[in-house]
């Protein structure tokens, strides 16, 4: 025994050295090497045996079992069955002898371990293993440890990991589901008899509901009188230890609904019973902290009664997120329902002590999230399932939702419930619009509701009655590119559209007047408004006064964004029946957008600028951002009266355009002026009234844009002005024949435009070739910058147009274009201004190559191509880091513009464009592990098959006729073979995207274009492809792909099953290393010769998975080992 003795406390030294803080890394590794080669000694087993038993240290205890739980799962094959039965036979009594002492991690992995010998053994070999466990649980000195062992095996043999074979898995599987029934029982009891142990049932028959609970909205839910009484019994007060136990027998039981299908042997008596420990969450009373014992085993019990409640809860959603539910279940799921909204009822109930808010705010955090969780399942998955039973009332649940909803304690809590009622809205939308015939029956039903629901978010969402709440959300910190207050108020608008969307006019009239409210006090500003030394000031100091200030204008800026959001409800269809009320919104806007540009309320003076100020011009740019969101309306407006009386049109449309002229200067705030040019943007480009070029406020703009001696704007505002200008001149006007539209007036008008914006540009021409200053260096950067930037958004915006607009452009920009060509060659190692330059080439390549004609779009190609040499892309991907990726992506893009372009006219390019991309830039990018240009260069190779096809495949009449006896003839056959080679060969590098992508662009040239049928493609690829597909799922280096992949696999099978299971598979595992030749033969029994989709891929995945299965028990096997 000495050298054991000896061995345990050499360990326990050097376990202590290990976790010593003062011991170096370099030590320790010293140390760790020294106990993986220990763990790996055949034998090693009997000193841990040793070590567990005789040893106080954890660590020591702890590294015992992880040499078990390698060995179990990694070398189980090899031990000698002698040696196991003496394992299996030890470990259960070590822990039957010393689970009451043992620290409870300790105790958790020593489970781990029995169970994972039951994974490998039972019932073969361990046929005691269930069994043992079942006769723990029973007993009640050991019921705690027989439902740790109960979790533990439900989580390690019901979803076991891949180290077994898929037989093995199945069969797991179905000798847990053969205890289903009696395991259920077994808890059911366990949790019953606690309960009633400790119910306190006495002689005094509870106190008689209050009045307000006697009429209980939800009597009419709990069928059965015996139910509601049940439900009404006090909560019993639990020892610790029953509370412990009732919390694993819940933990339990949650793990086992996560599997188990949905049956009846999950019965009333267990729902009922869940439902009990429920309660827990949501009785205040409960809360206090259990007393708690010295011992350690006590010391993780001091946790809150309302846990309980929180893993009952737990339960019930893990049977609630099932979708498929059996006929014979939809009873029980019914009962569940009713038995939570008693909860929820309950939860929700005012009394003279606690309001609804102070008594959520009691409960545990996790027990409002599941519950919350719980509604959410019940609205998305059962809602449609349960709306049908006459006997729930689901206007009642509502009420109850909405009290749950508005009283949430946390801004996250609310959230989540609004999320619940928008999945409503959306579940009412998608119903009605599918049963038009009873569409008023079914908004009767609910038209209280909703309205109740509109109201009470408009209310959340203003100061003027949430301001403590509102004022605790951030405004600062960007999340996801939105604020929190942002979030908040966009989360809210979402759910009052989709109200407005069911009922439009409720929605109007509830809205409206509140903001007319808010725009009174906007509009009375103008008589506190004094002039003073350096200005204008308001006249309003008084802090209180301030402060409602503040409030009205944050809750005006919120209305008008909620009034915008409304635009689309106006439209359309309904765009007569809902004039008046569209006509007196617009009218309003309008008003409020001119009224503060008039009195410069942006500029004022105010006795708090900090907060006063942003206030006023965050109104007035929600003003101007609500009013473009009505340019659909008024273009729908202007078709309609544009021949009769358009005064009314064209009163609103100056008067709008009277409001944003005089924000467009660079001393207006920046919010302020994009909000007024997208506005200008709008109408001129959705709009596009037929007087807009003639109205003076528009010349204005005109004349300031073009005057080299103003100040020019800030870059976004400039580009946006410019766009709208140039659609002015541009766009065709609606409602007009052709020979009305002026087009020569307008293109001499575009030509000044374009030429007055681009003076500077157009004059680098001159002396780019010449070498320059750093200084003068940076000033050409910046006008080209500034020009290009301007050029490329008036291509963008008019690329979809008509092609006499496309032709104006081209016209006006003609000269532009030239200079920037004759500019490229001159700036190609600036990377940042290739950038530029590249990005408004592919624009104009995007939108007016047609204009752009032949002959020039050749030259420009030419250029490309000789610029970009070898040694040019090496620089620009190798040194220039991500803008010089950049530049050969955007460089890649152009080329795949002209490789799409149909018809003869680029064609002769394709030879110089292939060859460019397999031997320049494919070299330079294949060995390098970045993801740069990969994605782009292989979109070009796919464009180039999928829109050049015939350039490999020659397919003549005759061919096509006599399909199947007329091979296609083949041309370009090394083009073709090498970009199939860099196909394959992306297949073997990590980068998961580029994976995806390409093999969705195989699967695409497969269904267009019959590519895996292709008779190069069938002799001397495609089980190449397969092999690489295969071998990328047995190495699980693309996991989130394995049902891509497995589908892709078998389109490539399906050309050749014969040639498939004949000859590929056998090479295929003869060629796999790490199994024997009996495993082989195996695997490929188990590969039946299906042909159908879902058993391929089945057959694919199960052979995969037993393949790892078999190298990985092959590898744990001690050297010499003899395999029969």
């Amino acid at each position: 025994m000495a050298s054991e003795e000896a061995s345990l406390r050499a360990l326990e030294s050097l376990m202590t050295e290990f976790f010593h803080n003062c011991t170096t890394n370099e030590r320790k590794r010293e140390i760790e090497e020294l106990l993986n080669n220990f763990a790996q000694q055949i034998g090693a087993w009997r000193f841990c045996l040793y070590f567990l038993s005789s040893t106080r240290n954890d660590y020591v205890m702890m590294y015992s079992l992880t040499v078990f739980e390698n060995l179990i799962n990694k070398m189980w094959l090899g031990v000698p069955s002698q040696d196991k039965m003496e394992i299996r036979s030890c470990l259960p009594k070590l822990l039957l002898a010393h689970h009451k002492t043992l620290p409870y991690f300790i105790r958790n992995k020593l489970c781990k371990v029995i169970v994972d010998i039951g994974r490998q053994d039972w019932p073969m070999f361990y046929h005691d293993f269930f069994t043992n466990i079942l006769q723990l649980i029973q007993s009640p000195v050991t019921t705690p440890l027989g439902l740790i062992m109960l979790k533990t095996t439900s989580e390690e043999l019901a979803c076991p990991r891949e180290d077994l074979s898929v037989a093995r898995k199945e069969e797991l599987r179905k000798l847990l589901l053969d205890q289903v029934q009696t395991v259920l029982g077994l808890l059911t009891g366990i949790l019953e008899s606690i309960w009633d142990k400790h119910s306190v049932t006495a002689a005094t028959p509870p106190p008689s509901p209050t009045s307000g609970e006697s009429g209980d909205l939800l009597s009419s839910l709990l069928q059965s009188p015996s139910a509601a009484k049940l439900l009404n019994q006090p909560i019993p007060i639990l020892d610790t230890e029953s509370e412990y136990i009732c919390s694993l027998a819940l933990e339990c039981l949650a793990h086992l609904f996560s599997w188990i299908p949905l049956s009846t042997s999950i019965t009333p008596s267990l729902l009922t019973t869940i439902f009990h420990f429920a309660r827990f969450g949501c009785d205040t009373r409960v809360r206090k902290m259990s007393s708690v014992n010295g011992s350690s085993q006590n010391s993780v019990l001091g946790q809150e009664r309302g846990r309980l409640g929180v893993l009952a809860m737990s339960c019930i959603n893990e049977l609630m997120s099932k979708n498929c539910v059996p006929m014979e279940f939809e009873e029980y799921l019914l009962r569940m329902f009713q038995q939570t909204f008693y909860l929820l009822q309950k939860i929700t109930k005012e009394n003279n002590a606690h309001t609804v808010k102070s008594r959520l705010e009691e409960l545990d955090e996790s027990y409002i999230e599941k519950f919350t969780d719980f509604l959410r399942l019940f609205v998305s998955v059962h809602l449609r399932r349960i709306e049908s039973y006459s006997q729930f009332p689901v206007v009642e649940f509502l009420a109850l939702l909405f009290k749950y909803t508005f009283h949430q304690p946390t801004h996250e809590g609310y959230f989540s419930c609004l999320d619940i009622w928008t999945l409503f809205l959306d579940y009412l939308t998608s119903k009605i619009k599918s049963r038009l015939a009873d569409k008023e029956a079914v908004l009767n039903r609910y038209e209280d509701a909703l309205v109740l629901l509109l109201t009470e978010v408009l209310n959340r969402i203003q100061f003027r009655y949430n301001q403590a709440q509102l004022e605790e959300l951030d405004d600062e910190t960007l999340d996801d590119d939105q604020t929190e207050w942002q979030r908040y108020l966009r989360q809210s608008l979402e759910v009052v559209a989709k109200v407005m969307e069911l009922l439009p006019t409720h929605a109007f009239s509830t809205l409206f007047p509140v903001l007319q409210d808010n725009l009174e006090v906007y509009l009375g500003l103008q008589q506190f408004v004094v002039t003073s030394g350096t200005g204008h000031r308001l006249n309003i100091t008084a802090e209180n006064d301030c402060r409602r200030l503040h409030c009205s204008l944050r809750d005006l800026s919120s209305l008008l964004q909620a009034v915008g959001r409304l635009a689309e409800y106006f439209i359309g269809d309904v765009f007569a029946a809902r004039f008046n009320d569209a006509l007196t919104v617009v009218e309003r806007l309008v008003k409020v957008t001119l009224y503060g540009s008039q009195i410069k309320l942006y500029n004022i003076e105010t006795a708090v600028p900090s907060v006063l100020k942003p206030d006023l011009i965050d109104v007035h740019a929600q003003s101007l951002a609500a009013l473009q969101a009505y340019s659909h309306w008024l273009a729908q407006f202007y078709s309609e009266v544009h021949r009769q009386n358009p005064e009314q049109f064209i009163s609103l449309v100056s008067t709008a355009l009277e409001a944003i002229t005089p924000l467009i200067s660079s001393k207006v705030q920046e919010k302020l002026l994009l909000s007024a040019c997208h506005l200008l943007v709008s109408l001129a480009t959705t709009v596009r009234p037929v007087f807009l070029i003639s109205i003076p406020a528009v010349q204005k703009v005109f004349n300031r844009i073009t005057d080299t001696s103003a100040q020019r704007l800030p870059d976004k505002a400039q580009v946006l002005v410019c766009r709208a200008l140039s659609n002015v001149l541009l766009l065709p006007w609606p409602n007009l024949p052709e020979s009305e539209q002026q087009w020569a007036v307008r293109s001499t008008n575009h030509a000044s435009l374009i030429s007055a914006l681009t003076r500077e540009y157009r004059q680098l021409k001159s002396n780019a070739i010449l070498p320059q200053r750093k200084v003068q260096l940076e000033d050409t950067k910046l006008i080209i910058h500034q020009t290009l930037s301007v050029l490329e958004d008036i291509v963008e915006s008019i690329s979809g147009e008509s092609t006499k607009s496309r032709q104006i452009c081209y016209q006006s920009l003609q000269e532009s274009v030239q200079v920037s060509l004759a500019l490229f060659p001159a700036f190609i190692h600036q990377s940042d201004v290739t950038d530029e330059m590249l990005s408004f080439f592919l624009t104009l390549f995007q939108g007016l190559r047609v204009q752009m004609g032949v002959p020039f779009t050749e030259q420009i190609i030419q250029t490309f191509l000789n610029m970009f040499t070898r040694e040019q892309l090496a620089e620009s991907i190798l040194h220039e880091g991500s803008t010089g990726c950049r530049v050969v992506e955007k460089f890649l893009k152009i080329l795949q513009v002209v490789v799409q372009e149909p018809g003869q006219v680029f064609k002769p390019f394709l030879p110089s464009v292939i060859s460019l991309c397999m031997e320049q830039v494919y070299p330079i990018i294949a060995e390098r592990s970045s993801p740069d240009v990969k994605a782009e260069l292989f979109e070009l190779l796919f464009r180039i098959l999928h829109h050049n096809w015939r350039y490999f495949f020659k397919s003549s009449v005759l061919a096509s006729v006599q399909r199947g006896i007329v091979e296609e003839q083949m041309e370009n056959e090394a083009q073709f073979s090498a970009i199939m080679q860099a196909f394959g060969q992306s297949f073997l590098q990590p980068d998961i995207h580029l994976f995806k992508q390409n093999l969705f662009y195989l699967e695409t040239l497969n269904t267009k274009q019959k590519l895996y049928h292709k008779k190069i493609f069938r002799t001397t690829m495609l089980f190449q492809f397969v092999n690489v597909l295969l071998q990328v799922l047995v190495h699980k280096s693309h996991d989130l792909l394995q049902e891509e992949i497995g589908i892709a696999t078998y389109n490539m099978a399906s050309v050749d099953f014969d040639g498939f299971y004949s000859a590929f598979l056998p090479e295929f595992l003869a060629s796999c290393d790490g199994v024997d030749s009996n495993q082989k033969n195996v695997l490929g029994r188990n590969f039946k010769m299906d042909r159908d989709l879902p058993s391929f891929t089945q057959n694919v995945h199960r052979l995969v998975n037993d393949l790892r299965y078999y190298r990985l028990c092959n590898d744990s096997l001690p050297p010499g080992t003899v395999k029969l």
